[in-house]
């Protein structure tokens, strides 16, 4: 996976220098590494975006485990149990 999220974008950012440098930065290999590295932003945009998400999934399963904690003791899991008998 972290080939995915990170070395993937970097290899296509990369990929637009080197095509730059071995074609002499002529205005097609300029133009060419401009849309690599639109695409090497793209893909790393995507990977953040998704991250983003999932971490709202994360979220709501720990809010659903701290609801049934309540509903079996009668108290949030952050909180001191109410005493007994007072």
């Amino acid at each position: 996976m972290t080939y995915v999220r990170i070395w993937l974008p970097v290899t296509i950012l990369l990929a637009g220098i080197v095509l730059i440098v071995v074609r002499g930065g002529d205005e097609t290999s300029i133009d060419g590494a401009a849309a690599l590295w639109g695409a090497g932003l793209s893909v790393g945009l995507l990977n953040w975006l998704y991250r983003m998400g999932i971490s709202g999934d994360r979220d709501r399963a720990e809010e659903d485990e701290a609801r049934a904690y309540f509903d079996r003791h009668g108290h949030w899991p952050d909180e001191l149990p109410p005493r007994q008998g007072s």
